[in-house]
């Protein structure tokens, strides 16, 4: 029983440092936003920072196009290959 109990607890501390180590490193990302950072909404949309806010960010999109956005649906683009 003991060792089933130590089985389980092993098991959840193994899936949530990972989980914990990358919210935290997503949460440090939105607090590091700064103009001109390249970004990707979560529905895959790229773009660019054009101001940050406290709760919310502006991104242009397109030449003259800036949406506004929840820090919460932003992450960092990824490195292009060329």
């Amino acid at each position: 029983m003991i060792l089933m109990i130590g089985l389980l607890v092993l098991m959840w501390v193994l899936m949530m440092r990972p989980q914990r180590k990358k919210e935290k490193e997503e949460r440090l990302f939105r607090e590091k936003l700064q103009k001109g950072d390249r970004v990707v909404f979560s529905g895959g949309i790229y773009g660019k920072v054009h101001s940050v806010d406290t709760h919310t960010v502006e991104v242009e999109v397109s030449n003259g196009v800036v949406m506004t956005v929840e820090k919460g649906m932003i992450q960092p683009a990824p490195e292009e290959k060329n």
